[in-house]
């Protein structure tokens, strides 16, 4: 009580005193003002002492600075044991919490410091020796961003002089400051799990004397909604509010529900006092004083504390001021100060809540120019960083030591350099430093370090486990004793001394654990070759360093970066055979090995230690002279002896022994090959050549470099136990036959490549593919070491040796090299020709006189000074230029071939005058082809001109192309540019891009009046050349050469062309005919010229035009302009063509001739005049949609149209046109669009022509809605629409066919409700469920009107709170309400949807089983209808209605009021929906209803099995019956056989015989009159005989087979007769299901499977299925696994994971199915069903590449024979569920190694059938048919071919396959007489 009353009297103090203390304590730079107790206790002393001595100043002083430092922000030493302080957990590790404390302070928690409980635990555990099963480690107890309340336990201090903060979480010592006394109803503590109990957990709270206890059901939500459902653990930290205190706080009741802890605050009549506050509470405040750096608040009416500026409220930080109520959160107490600290952030408002943000993306990022936001003397800096949020510097991190710090230089606004070392979660602030230490720190953090990294560190201590390493101010990494040195050493401590400086390389990094390793072995960190840190970076071929880590008699384990591993097997160990390889190799010697192969899957990698020829060996064989001592595999010198056809005969040097280099063996390259050969001469000397094989004669020699370097780098196996499948190998081709290929490799070993894996592409013909000598790489497959063979495969996809774009550069570069290299033999010769030839590149500009133009288009140039030198333009490289013999002209020189010496120009523009650019590496460039050779082409740059060579094969075996995907001179690509300069062969280097970027050929430049694809009539070209002296006006005669739909050719006199265009024909043209077709060829006809077009540029000359004389003549034959003297001039040089078309005016009609349809850009085409175009978009051809899809049937080239024009086509000079009508797009107006996009739920986009944009409501889709609305729209199909209105950016529309097609006067089921007017009250309207709201459901009724049912109005049943609406009418459903009253002035619709207004179902199913609205609510519904009577009455009415309608009698007379009002109670007595009325009305209106729903919806809970022989009677059962539709997502359980529940359960009993036919009505006014008249003897026999009649009635109904039970004692009597039938059992249960009695359906379940007959297994699995069906609906999770376990005892396994798996994903619960799924893996691995229903259960789910993954586990986990079949389903699979492309490849693949699989062809058949095109089933079939195959198969095949062409061919092609089957029958029939 003292520290709250202090003893003494306190003197008031005057508010200039406080003012004055004020200014004093501000001018000091404290950062916050002082309490008022010890204020005024200061204060005190200074009045009654005014004059001192110095001595009191300095005291003075000193007490100022007590004062100051009390108030600084948190620091280390500003904490003291005992002091409770609110945390973060920042890290969990295994025995340790790493919490984050305000002000960026940090500290740790010991794992015994959790609570008491935990450590017996713990110590229970380490006593013995074994894991306990209810102790859990701390990661399962702690998250990060959890909030704990803490003390300080301890202050250690390290060596190097920093304090560490030790915490503890324990209950008893974060609560000691509490007595039982003191605990109060409402108090929020925090406390630990410390047992389980049978009804609750109890809690410690580490309050004596008190026992806490967390009751079972208060417990639950917190269980479900952030335990993830499991029970709490021993040691759970929780925070717990006082629910009750009995005993005088020795009982405590807690409860930890998130809503009730979130809303705690600390309160006064909690009595809390200064020394039990605790961290963590939330309490009411006011702020009492607001300082530059922080406030104070008064709080708990007696007590101050103080926010610092790191913890206001970011949002409101610059808007405090005095005695606002706040919020604050008790941060820190300290134990001896009292000193309470607060903080306003909002996410410390709400208890229990974990902090969100727990770290900064930027850790470690260096920022420059970050500016000082503020600067507070004592604490650091704040600064601003770009993205707005505040950042904070210590003072101790604003310099690098106290001596050079300058306050001055952190004013707000200046910037500094700095770097994010850390995140404070508890300040939500970034943690940064100005340090240049820490800013230039290599690494920061342990995430920063990558292995295989290259580190500098400092020794700091050597032990016995290794060598300590300083890398870092908080890395240290571990150096063990085998990495000191590369060799092992014995005393390291001589070499290294701590402080040295060392250089290691890393071998591990673990972030997570804090764990580094490295090593010193001096050649792995001095090492150059490529390091390897994951499996992936091994590839085939690769060399690099790693050391032995253990040696066995199978092979040396080589490890090498990141616990990456590799097997060197025993032979590939040495050249020689090492018979013990513990005896040469030892642990941690480092080696140089090389990649054979890895399987990153698998992380398996093989490796090898031979990496080059055995030198030993070599020198044996120098020594032996005189000998024939040559060896295969050893590189030689050869000297050229002569030429021969096939090759050259060499000498082997030194000892000249006679050898043979054939042609192909001289390069890698074929097209080399001959080259070399052609230009190597006698006396030449080849180095590094490889010896094959020698012969008795001579030897067999080599120049192929890829044989070479294979040879020297060791990858040649020299016998088959060294080869094994999977290996890459380079070798050559040795034959060709027609099954396959047969490959040697150098040792002389040679396989087969079967015709099968010899390519990726389909192989008609071997030789196509590969030819004799060429070099391929090829994967080993098979081995057979006993018969000595082997099987390769050549594909592509099994070949690569790395990434693509590399090895095609690869082939180019030695490609160009081998040529510069026969330019350099060239320039040897003596002929001038051949130098000249030799020094011509690719690329040079040469001055030439044109020789002569060929027929076919070419030019060839004179020779000049160099006789026999030949240069030739293609007609292509002529570039449509004018060329005269004798001219002079500038051409660049493309390719020289060197073999026929002709050199390849180009008098391209763009090539001759290339521009010079400076080009990026790697950048990508479009190209034009130029040239092509066989194994690359050149290419111009479209912005420079340059030219660039690239390879047309990225592979060695990459040589097969088709003739789709060959290039050809002309065609535009996507060049990625290698090199920047051209080299010595004067190309740049490049690859190409995807093919997909491939452009087609253009055949000349766009011109502005010419379109785009515009095709010349070649008959005009030809007459080019000739020159003519007409003008404009002539009058000439001549003949019609040629007649084109659109134009027709004239030779006139002196054989000069000319053109009359369809135009200039007739006057008036009539619609729909083609003007060309009056002319006939051979007719004279008389002309006028009305212009002259230029063949270069493909305009109109004026006659002024020096050209004009080469120009085309344009001519008219119309009699108009024939007769007068006026005609038009075509003039479109001077004119621009887009001035020529301003004469048109939008709205004016034209005659314009179809040209063409542009399929592409979909647009016709068409002339109005020779020199004027159009277009006409497809959209505004027609409003026909059958027009629309096919144009051409409609529109033939040359007819003439009337259109009318729209307007220009700004980019082009085209007029933009149209055939129907003025395109305004006006209110009113109809035009065609194309859907652009589908809104779900909301409507469609559509677009028309020239970029207007539309929307169409769902609710103007259709004249009549439908459930899906939008079903059959998909982007880009074309729709008629009206345009509603054009207010607004884009157009309102509508697709209703009576507002599109008005005349056709369709039925409008759903009229048009555009506004509140347009609907009455009583209307029945249909719409769409916009929404569930707390008030009703809303629903939309048109575009802009929305109506409101309220909760009571929407159904009979209700719902309970768990069940929200939306979860049965999501939006988007189709309704139909009655509208029952309308407020036009507020636009208020009122609906109801009840089955009664409505007349059609209740929105929710009956067997929902949906409670009904109590009788109370039923009757006042009935009274407001205005059936008003006594109570009892009714309930005798209703039940004497319910009577009638249960028999099914008088209930179809009744009248349909009386009909309604005993609905109610029969549906609530059979707790689902009445059958409604019997009018066949309503039967119609169903009907479609009915069919819509799926089977899906129909679905029921407990799933049904049956033999065959009751499906039948079963189906038939149905029919009659009405089902009802629900939406899927209810899991409901529901019947799946026909029974029919609405018959009334009163049929069973007797009942009374009725009281004649009066109405109900009359039976109510005279119930005593009827009673009282006494009957006479004949009317009592008649009544008697009425009720033994209904009585026999009744009896025959019992005896009924057919009868449907109605009762449980019906399904008892059922079951007894037929005790083994499941579908009863199920039924039975869904009796009771229906009825909500769960209970009662797991009795009936459990009865079942006592009675069934153990023989009867599928019987009793039904019954088992549907009780793991019921648990999963209505069970928990431990009900559910009960079951489980106890179905996996009594059945098959495997078909009970295989059903709890389908009940898992037909509810949703897809993690669990996901856990089953695996579980099923490991425990039927062998079953390739599971397999099977895993794939595809991901690909149901989109996870194509996790299905993927499955299929390999698969194969590799089941035996070879199920192979075939697996990958044939999951191929079915991906067609039905995934990707149709990859589906065709797994089929492709299991058919070229399985090609007589004849069951796999037919799946795949019928794959291709139901979703291929026509083509590729034919493809197939064709394929089918060529096989080999038994003759009854191959006539299966050709039977089911012959049935798809009868089906979907014609009957040529029937024909087509009968002539086939013949043919094969004919060729085995002379086969067989063979």
């Amino acid at each position: 009580m003292e520290e709250s009353f202090p003893r003494g009297g306190t003197r008031k103090t005057h508010k200039s005193e406080k003012e004055k203390a004020f200014q004093q304590s501000f001018e000091q730079d404290n950062l916050f003002d002082i309490s008022t107790e010890e204020e005024s206790t200061k204060r005190k002393k200074i009045q009654k002492e005014p004059a001192k001595t110095k001595k009191l100043k300095v005291e003075k002083r000193e007490s100022s600075k007590f004062v100051r430092e009390k108030f600084e922000i948190l620091s280390v030493e500003s904490l003291c044991e005992g002091m409770r302080i609110l945390g973060c957990v920042k890290e969990v590790n295994e025995l340790e919490l790493v919490i984050s404390l305000p002000n960026g302070l940090q500290g740790c928690v010991q794992v015994t410091e959790i609570c008491d409980a935990y450590t017996e635990k713990l110590n229970e555990q380490v006593a013995q020796e074994e894991p306990l099963q209810d102790l859990v480690s701390l990661p399962e107890l702690f998250s990060p961003g959890m909030l704990v309340r803490c003390v300080v336990s301890s202050l250690d201090i390290t060596k190097r002089g920093k304090k560490n903060v030790k915490l503890s979480l324990n209950p008893r010592n974060v609560n000691k400051v509490l007595s039982a006394e003191a605990l109060k109803p409402g108090m929020l503590l925090t406390g630990t799990v410390s047992s389980l109990e049978d009804h609750g957990y109890l809690v410690d709270i580490g309050v004596s004397g008190a026992r806490a206890f967390l009751p079972l059901q208060k417990a639950q939500e917190y269980i479900q909604q952030k335990n993830k459902g499991a029970k709490l653990k021993v040691g759970q930290y929780l925070n717990c509010l006082i629910e009750e205190v009995k005993g005088n706080g020795g009982v405590v009741s807690l409860s930890v529900g998130y809503s009730e802890v979130s809303a705690a605050i600390a309160t006064e009549e909690q009595n809390w006092t200064l020394n039990s506050l605790l961290p963590g509470l939330v309490v009411k405040a006011q702020v009492q004083k607001v300082t530059p750096f922080g406030l104070t608040l008064k709080f708990l009416s007696f007590f101050t504390g103080l926010v610092d500026f790191m913890h206001l409220d970011p949002k409101k930080a610059r808007t405090y001021f005095s005695n606002q109520p706040v919020r604050a959160c008790v941060l820190c107490v300290h134990p001896r100060t009292r000193a309470v600290r607060l903080s306003l952030h909002a996410v410390f408002l709400q208890p229990g809540r974990p902090l969100t943000r727990l770290s900064c993306q930027q850790l470690g990022a260096v920022l420059d120019d970050v500016p000082v936001q503020g600067f507070f003397g004592n604490a650091g800096a704040t600064f601003r960083l770009t993205d707005g949020a505040l950042a904070y510097a210590r003072l101790s991190h604003l310099s690098n030591s106290k001596k050079v710090f300058k306050p001055e230089t952190f004013k707000p606004g200046n910037t500094h350099k700095c770097r994010i070392i850390d995140y404070s979660q508890m300040d939500e602030l970034v943690l940064l430093s100005l340090r240049t230490s820490v800013i230039e720190a290599q690494f920061l953090n342990y995430h920063d370090i990558k292995p295989g990294a290259l580190v500098k560190g400092k020794v700091m201590t050597l032990k016995p486990y290794g060598m300590l390493v300083k890398v870092g101010k908080q890395i240290r990494a571990l150096v063990p004793p085998m990495h000191l040195a590369d060799i092992l050493m014995k005393n390291p401590e001589k070499k290294y001394h701590a402080g040295d400086r060392v250089k290691c390389r890393v071998l591990l990094c673990d972030p997570e654990s804090r764990k580094l390793m490295m090593t010193l072995k001096k050649t792995l960190v001095e090492s150059k070759l490529p390091a390897i840190t994951c499996y992936a970076d091994a590839k085939p071929g690769l060399q690099t360093h790693g050391f032995i880590l253990r040696v066995k008699d199978y092979g040396c384990i080589v490890k090498f970066y990141n616990d990456v591993q590799g097997l060197v097997p025993r032979h590939e160990l040495s050249a020689e055979y090492i018979p013990d390889p513990e005896s040469v190799f030892y642990t941690g010697q480092v080696v140089k090995v090389a990649v054979l192969n890895c399987e990153p899957s698998k992380e398996r990698m093989l490796l090898s230690f031979k990496l080059s020829g055995d030198p030993k060996k070599e020198c044996a064989g120098h020594s032996q002279k005189k000998k024939k001592a040559i060896h295969a595999g050893q590189l030689v010198d050869v000297k050229v002896l002569e030429k021969t056809k096939d090759g050259l005969q060499v000498a082997v040097l030194p000892h000249n022994v006679p050898g043979f280099l054939p042609t192909p063996h001289l390069s890698d390259h074929v097209t080399n090959g001959p080259l070399l050969h052609c230009w190597l001469q006698a006396g030449d000397i080849l180095h590094r050549v490889l010896c094959l094989s020698e012969g008795e004669e001579r030897v067999l020699l080599c120049r192929k470099p890829a044989l070479v370097s294979a040879v020297e780098g060791g990858q040649d196996p020299k016998s088959f136990s060294e080869i094994h499948p999977g290996m890459l190998l380079i070798g050559f081709v040795k034959n060709i036959k027609d099954y396959g290929v047969f490959v040697q490799f150098p040792s002389g070993l040679s396989g087969l490549a079967p015709k099968a894996i010899m390519s990726d592409k389909f192989v008609t013909s071997t030789s196509d593919h590969f030819v004799e000598g060429q070099t391929v790489v090829a994967k080993v497959t098979n081995v057979d070491e006993e018969k000595q063979r082997m099987l390769l495969s050549l594909r592509l996809s099994d070949c690569t040796l790395g990434d693509l774009a590399t090895t095609s550069l690869l082939l180019l570069s030695q490609c160009l090299e081998e040529r510069q290299g026969v330019r350099s033999l060239m320039s040897n010769r003596d002929s001038v020709l051949i130098q000249t030839l030799a020094e011509m590149t690719p690329g040079m500009v040469l001055d030439l006189e044109v020789q002569e133009v060929l027929g076919d288009g070419s030019v060839l140039f004179s020779e000049g000074p160099v006789p026999g030198l030949v240069l030739r333009a293609s007609k292509y490289h002529r570039a449509g230029q004018e060329v005269e013999s004798g001219q002079k002209k500038k051409v660049v020189i493309l390719n020289v071939d060197m073999l026929k010496l002709e050199v390849h120009v180009s008098l391209c523009h763009d090539l001759v005058n290339r521009k010079a650019k400076k080009l990026k590496k790697g950048s990508e460039h479009q190209a034009i082809v130029q040239h092509l050779e066989e194994s690359f082409a050149l290419a111009s740059l479209v912005e420079t001109g340059q030219l660039a060579a690239f390879s047309l094969t990225s592979h060695l075996n990459d040589t097969f192309r088709f003739d789709s995907e060959k290039l050809q001179v002309g065609q535009g690509v996507s060049l990625t540019l290698q090199t920047t300069e051209p080299g010595v062969t004067g190309l740049l280097l490049a690859v190409e891009g995807p093919a997909a970027k491939r452009t087609m050929r253009q055949s000349r430049k766009d011109s502005e009046t010419v379109d785009e694809d515009e095709e010349v009539d070649p008959a005009l070209v030809l007459g080019t050349v000739r020159k003519h002296t007409l003008s404009i006006g002539d009058v000439v005669t001549g003949t019609v050469k040629s007649i084109k739909p659109t134009h027709v050719v004239v030779t006139l006199e002196d054989g000069i062309i000319g053109c009359i265009h369809a135009s200039h024909i007739l006057d008036d043209v009539p619609v729909g005919t083609s003007p060309t077709a009056k002319l006939k060829v051979g007719k004279k006809v008389t002309a006028r010229v009305i212009g002259g077009r230029d063949m270069k540029t493909f305009k109109f000359l004026p006659i002024s035009h020096p050209r004009f004389i080469r120009t085309i003549p344009e001519l008219s034959v119309r009699p108009s302009e024939l007769e007068k003297g006026g005609h038009a001039t075509l003039n479109t040089h001077s004119v621009s063509p887009l001035e020529k078309i301003k004469q048109y005016q939008a709205g004016q009609t034209v005659t314009c001739f179809l040209k063409k349809y542009n399929v592409v850009k979909k647009w016709l085409e068409v002339d109005i005049a020779p020199d004027i175009r159009g277009r006409i978009p497809l959209l505004l051809t027609s409003l026909s949609f059958k027009v629309l899809k096919h144009p051409d049937k409609k529109f033939r080239i040359g007819q003439a149209l009337k259109a009318t024009v729209v307007g220009p086509d700004s980019s082009k000079a085209f007029l933009c046109l149209s055939l129907i009508g003025p395109h305004k797009l006006k209110k009113g107006e109809v035009a065609m669009g194309r859907v652009v996009k589908v809104l779900p739920k909301e409507g469609l986009t559509v677009s028309f022509p020239f970029g207007k944009m539309g929307r169409v409501s769902i609710f103007h889709v259709s004249d009549s809605y439908s459930e899906t609305p939008l079903e059959n729209f998909t982007p880009q199909k074309i729709v008629r629409c009206y345009v509603l209105s054009t207010t607004g950016p884009v157009l309102t529309l509508s697709l209703r066919s009576s507002r599109t097609n008005p005349e056709t006067k369709s039925k409008i089921t759903d009229p048009e409700i555009n506004s509140i007017q347009d609907i009455e009250e009583g209307q029945l309207v249909r719409g769409y469920v916009k929404s569930v709201q707390p008030s009703g459901v809303l629903l939309g009724l048109g575009p802009s009107v929305t109506g409101l049912a309220q909760y009571p109005r929407v159904s009979q049943y209700s719902l309970s709170k768990n069940s929200p609406y939306d979860r049965y009418l999501p939006e988007g459903k189709l309704l139909t309400a009655k509208v029952l009253s309308l407020n036009r002035q507020e636009n208020l619709v009122e609906l109801s949807i009840l089955a009664d207004d409505t007349g059609k179902p209740d929105v929710f199913s009956a067997s929902l089983g949906l409670p009904l609205p109590k009788q109370e609510g039923r009757e006042t519904e009935a009274e407001e209808r205005g059936h008003k009577g006594e109570e009892e009455k009714e309930r005798k009415n209703q039940k004497q209605k319910e009577k009638r309608i249960g028999k099914g009698q008088e209930g179809a007379q009744l009248p349909s009021k009386e009909k309604k009002e005993p609905r109610k109670p029969q549906a609530k007595k059979l707790g689902k929906r009445p059958r409604p009325e019997s009018g066949s009305e309503q039967e119609n209106g169903n009907k479609r209803q009915r069919r819509a729903a799926t089977s899906e919806e129909d679905d029921s809970g407990v799933e049904v099995y049956y033999r065959e022989g009751e499906e039948e009677v079963e189906e038939t059962g149905v029919r009659p019956q009405e089902k009802q539709t629900r939406p899927a997502e209810a899991p409901w359980l529901q019947l799946s056989a026909g029974f029919v529940w609405d018959v009334e359960l009163d049929t069973l009993t007797p009942v009374l015989p009725p009281h004649g036919e009066s109405s109900d009505s009359e039976e109510d006014e005279k119930p005593e009159q009827a009673t009282r008249r006494k009957k006479s003897k004949k009317e009592r026999e008649l009544e008697k005989q009425k009720a033994e009649k209904e009585l026999s009635c009744i009896e025959e109904a019992l005896m009924d087979p057919g009868r449907q039970p109605e009762s449980a004692d019906d399904f008892d009597r059922l079951v007894l007769s037929s005790p083994n039938s499941s579908i009863l059992w199920l039924q039975y249960m869904a009796f009771h299901l229906q009825a909500t009695e769960i209970e009662k359906a797991r009795a009936v379940a459990e009865r079942a499977l006592k009675t069934i007959s153990f023989r009867e297994e599928q019987e009793k699995l039904n019954v088992w299925v549907a009780l793991l069906n019921l648990e999963n609906m209505y069970g928990s999770q431990g009900s559910l696994t009960k079951v489980f376990e106890r179905a996996v005892q009594y059945n098959e396994p495997l078909k009970v994971f295989l059903h709890l798996a389908d009940i898992y994903t037909k509810s949703e619960k897809f993690q669990e199915a996901g856990e089953l799924y695996n579980r099923m893996l490991k425990r039927f691995r062998q079953e390739k069903a599971v397999w099977i229903k895993y794939g595809a259960f991901l690909l149901r789910r989109g996870q194509a590449g996790a299905s993927h993954r499955v299929m390999q586990r698969a194969l590799e986990c089941l035996p070879k024979k199920e192979h075939v079949d697996v990958i044939a389903k999951f191929a079915q699979l991906e067609f039905q569920l995934g990707d149709a492309e990859r589906a065709k490849a797994i089929f492709e693949n299991t058919l070229s190694t399985y090609p007589k699989r004849t069951d796999v062809w037919s799946v795949y058949i019928d794959m291709i059938i139901k979703r291929g095109s026509q083509k590729e089933v034919r493809d197939i079939f064709e394929r089918v048919i060529h096989l080999s195959l038994a003759p009854k198969r191959m006539k299966f095949f050709f039977k089911r071919y012959l049935d798809y062409e009868k089906q979907h061919g014609t009957e040529k092609d029937v024909q087509a396959v009968k002539a086939k089957a013949l043919e094969y029958v004919e060729a085995q029939s002379s086969m067989w007489e063979d």
